[in-house]
C-alpha cells in the first residue's frame, strides 16, 4: 500500500513524515524531474509506505513542485492521501484539500498543531468539520507525536476499504452551471484518460493548458468550454481563476465559521512579532543574519566541532598505529602495507576526522532552518536581490549551495523564469558547500588558531559577495531584465524538533562517510600509486621522481603566482575535482601524514600568505564533476557547464592571486 503525503508548505509536513517513518526513508528523485522524493515505510505498518511530495498551495501546473504533485497522484494511482493541515491557519489550507478532493482518491486529514490552537484557548469541531468535507479528520501535533497512531490506523482503514471522499461539489451559481456543463461534454475523454471527471472540468473551467492537451480535445469541443466558461465570467464579472477561487474560499468561510471558534493571537505569533522586530527589522535584519553564522562557526569550529574532532582523530591514529604494528608482524610486503596504511588508511582517515565537524555544523544550521528563521532570511535577502536582478526566491537555492551544489542547483527548477535559473545557476558555486569544510578547518586551525570563526565567516562572506558582483555584472549584460515577484509565507518562530535535526544530522553523517570510503577512497589509491612509482614502473625512494609529480609539476608553473609553488599542492586540487574532501586525503598521502600530524605538516609546504591563498582558491574554483554534471543538466547544454567551469577558474585565480600578494605585502 501507498499513501501520499500532502500539504502546503511550513505546515509541518517534514515533521510528520519524519514521525511516520522513523529513519525508514529513502531519498532519490521523481522519475524525470531533479525535485527530491522522499519515501518511508510507516513504523508498526507492514507494507505501507508513505511519499513526501513537495510542499504546493495547489495543484496548478505552474510550478514543478505542483507538477510534480499532481502527476504524482493522477499517473501513480496511490491507494489514499493523508492531507497536513495547520490548524491555527485553517482557511488557507483547506483552499489544497478542496482540490485534493476532487481527485476521489481515499483520504485523511491530519489537522496538525492542534497543541497550539488549545493552548491558545481555540477549538474545532472535529465531527463538523468531517460532515462537511466528507473525509476523516484526526487531530495531531507532529512535534509532539499527539495523535500520530490514531492517524497512521484511520489513514490506512480509509485506503484498504477505498472510501473516497463522500462530497464533492462545493459551487453554486454561474460556477456551478458551467462546472456542470463542462463535466457533461468531457466525460468519456477524462474516463479515456484516467482522471477523475470533477477535477477535469475544474481544471479546464480554470483554464488548465496540459489538461487540456491530456483529455484530447478536438477543436468544436474545445469551442463549447469555452463559451460556458464565458458566459460564467459575464455573469459574475471576474476572470475564470478569481471566479474558481471565490467559489472555493466562500466555501471554505462557511466551513470555518461553523467549526473553527478563532483564537486570540498566538503565544507563538506574538513571540514571531517580537523576535521581527530585530531579525527582519530595517536596520539590524542583516547584521543579525551575520551575527547568527558567527556564533554558529565559532561553535562549530572553536567549542564543540573541533574538540570532537580532535578526539576522534586520536581514536583513528591510534586505531591505525594497531594495524600497521599487525601487518608489520604479519610480515606483509612493504609495498601493500604501504598501499593500506599510507594510502588507503591516511586518506579515509584524515576526512573522517571531519566527520564531528560537519555534523555539528548540520546541526546548527537545521536547528536555524526547522525554527523558521531561515524562511526569514530569503524574505530579508529579496530587496538586495532584486538589485541584482534577482528575487529572494533564488536566495533558497544559493542556500541549500552552502550544504551540497548539486540539490542547489537543482532546486534551481522551482524558479519561474527561465532568466532567473540561468542567472541562480552561475551563482550557486559561489556558496561554499560542506565538502570544503574539511579543508578551511584544517588550515584555519594550522595557520590561523587565534581567528578561526574570522576566518571561516570571512571566506563565506567572501563567496556571497563575489556571487553578488556577478550576478550584477550578468543583469547588466547577458540577462538583462527583471525578476519575477517573490511571495513567501514565514511560519511562526516554533522550537525545532528534535527528531528532524538528528536525522538530517544522521543524513549528512552518513553521506560524508559513504564519500570517504568511496570516491576518496578512490582517489587516495590513485594518488598513492601515481606517488610510488615511475614512468617506467618502478618503486621511487623519493616521491618527487614520481608519476605524480610529474603532472603536479606542469600544473603548478600556472599556479605559482598564487603561492602554490610546490607540484603536491596543484596535485591535491587536481584531486579535489573528483570531491573536495579528496584535498585533505591526497595531501595527507603525498605528505606521508597522519589525521594528527597533517596540520603540523603544512608549514613545510605553505607560508601563512599561502595559506590564506589556498583557503581562498579552493573557496572559488571549479566545482565538483557531480555539481558540474548537473550544471550541464540544468542549462541543457554542455558548452554552459563549461563556461561555468572556467569563469570558476579564472574568478579564483585572480582572487587568490590579490589575495597572495596582498597577505605577503602587510604580513
Amino acid at each position: 500500500m501507498t499513501l501520499a503525503l500532502a500539504g502546503n508548505q511550513n505546515c509541518g509536513k517534514t515533521t510528520l513524515f519524519n514521525q511516520l517513518t522513523g529513519s525508514n526513508q529513502r531519498v532519490g528523485n521523481f522519475p524525470g524531474v531533479t525535485v527530491e522524493q522522499k519515501t518511508g515505510e510507516i513504523t508498526g505498518q507492514k507494507q505501507v509506505s508513505i511519499v513526501d511530495l513537495p510542499g504546493i498551495y495547489s495543484l496548478s501546473p505552474y510550478t514543478d513542485e505542483e507538477m510534480v504533485t499532481r502527476d504524482f497522484l493522477l499517473r501513480k494511482n496511490p491507494d489514499g492521501i493523508v492531507n497536513i493541515i495547520d490548524a491555527t491557519n485553517i482557511e488557507r489550507n483547506l483552499y489544497l484539500t478542496l482540490q485534493l478532493i476532487e481527485l476521489q482518491i481515499p483520504m485523511t486529514v491530519a489537522l496538525n498543531m492542534m497543541d497550539e490552537v488549545q493552548a491558545n484557548n481555540g477549538s474545532i469541531d472535529i465531527p463538523l468539520l468531517e460532515e462537511s468535507l466528507g473525509v476523516p479528520v484526526v487531530p495531531i501535533s507532529a512535534v509532539k507525536r499527539m495523535g500520530i497512531g490514531e492517524l497512521t490506523e484511520k489513514a490506512t482503514e480509509t485506503a484498504k476499504l477505498r472510501r473516497r471522499p463522500q462530497r464533492i461539489d462545493f459551487c453554486a451559481g454561474p460556477v456551478h452551471r458551467a462546472i456542470h456543463a463542462v463535466a457533461h461534454m468531457i466525460e468519456d475523454h477524462a474516463q479515456d484518460a484516467g482522471v477523475p471527471v470533477r477535477f477535469a472540468a475544474t481544471r479546464l473551467v480554470e483554464g488548465d493548458g496540459p489538461l487540456t492537451e491530456l483529455l484530447n480535445l478536438n477543436e468544436n469541443e474545445r469551442d463549447m468550454i469555452d463559451h460556458a466558461v464565458k458566459e460564467m465570467e459575464i455573469s459574475l464579472e471576474t476572470d475564470r481563476e478569481a471566479a474558481m477561487a471565490d467559489m472555493r474560499y466562500q466555501f471554505i468561510e462557511e466551513v470555518s465559521r461553523k467549526c473553527v471558534k478563532h483564537m486570540g493571537e498566538s503565544r507563538e505569533y506574538k513571540r514571531s512579532i517580537r523576535l521581527d522586530t530585530v531579525l527582519t527589522g530595517k536596520f539590524w535584519a542583516i547584521p543579525a543574519f551575520l551575527g547568527i553564522m558567527l556564533l554558529v562557526f565559532w561553535l562549530t569550529f572553536g567549542v564543540i566541532g573541533q574538540r570532537l574532532s580532535d578526539l576522534l582523530v586520536l581514536g583513528l591514529d591510534a586505531a591505525g598505529g594497531l594495524i600497521d604494528s599487525g601487518l608489520t608482524a604479519y610480515g606483509l610486503n612493504p609495498v601493500i602495507r604501504s598501499l593500506i596504511m599510507d594510502g588507503a588508511y591516511a586518506g579515509v582517515a584524515s576526512v573522517l576526522g571531519f566527520v564531528p565537524i560537519i555534523v555539528t555544523l548540520f546541526f546548527f544550521m537545521s536547528m536555524l532552518e526547522d525554527s523558521g528563521y531561515m524562511a526569514r532570511v530569503a524574505y530579508v535577502m529579496d530587496k538586495p536581490l532584486r538589485k541584482i536582478g534577482l528575487s529572494g526566491r533564488s536566495f533558497v537555492p544559493m542556500l541549500m549551495g552552502f550544504g551540497c551544489t548539486v540539490p542547489a542547483v537543482m532546486a534551481t527548477r522551482t524558479l519561474a523564469s527561465a532568466r532567473d535559473k540561468k542567472m541562480t545557476i552561475m551563482l550557486t558555486p559561489f556558496m561554499s558547500c560542506s565538502a570544503k569544510l574539511p579543508i578551511y578547518a584544517l588550515f584555519t586551525a594550522a595557520f590561523f588558531p587565534k581567528y578561526q570563526a574570522l576566518v571561516m565567516t570571512g571566506l563565506y562572506v567572501t563567496g556571497i559577495l563575489l556571487g553578488v558582483l556577478t550576478a550584477f555584472v550578468l543583469n547588466k549584460t547577458v540577462f538583462k531584465g527583471a525578476p519575477v515577484p517573490f511571495v513567501m509565507e514565514l511560519p511562526n518562530y516554533r522550537f525545532p524538533s528534535v527528531k528532524t535535526v538528528l536525522l538530517l544530522m544522521w543524513d549528512k553523517a552518513k553521506d560524508f562517510i559513504i564519500r570517504a570510503f568511496t570516491i576518496i577512497f578512490a582517489a587516495t589509491v590513485v594518488i598513492w600509486f601515481l606517488q610510488t612509482f615511475d614512468a617506467r614502473f618502478n618503486v621511487v625512494t623519493d616521491s618527487a621522481d614520481s608519476i605524480l609529480a610529474a603532472i603536479g609539476r606542469s600544473v603548478s608553473v600556472l599556479l605559482a603566482p598564487v603561492g602554490f609553488a610546490d607540484w603536491r599542492v596543484s596535485t591535491s586540487l587536481i584531486t579535489g575535482f573528483m570531491a573536495k574532501e579528496a584535498v585533505i586525503g591526497s595531501l595527507a598521502v603525498l605528505m606521508d601524514a597522519g589525521a594528527a600530524e597533517l596540520g603540523g605538516s603544512l608549514g613545510q609546504i605553505f607560508s601563512p600568505a599561502a595559506a590564506f591563498s589556498f583557503l581562498t582558491f579552493t573557496l572559488l574554483y571549479t566545482p565538483c564533476v557531480a555539481a558540474v554534471a548537473t550544471v550541464r543538466k540544468e542549462l541543457g547544454s554542455v558548452k554552459g557547464a563549461a563556461l561555468v567551469v572556467a569563469y570558476q577558474m579564472a574568478v579564483a585565480w585572480v582572487a587568490a592571486f590579490a589575495v597572495y600578494n596582498l597577505t605577503e605585502i602587510f604580513i
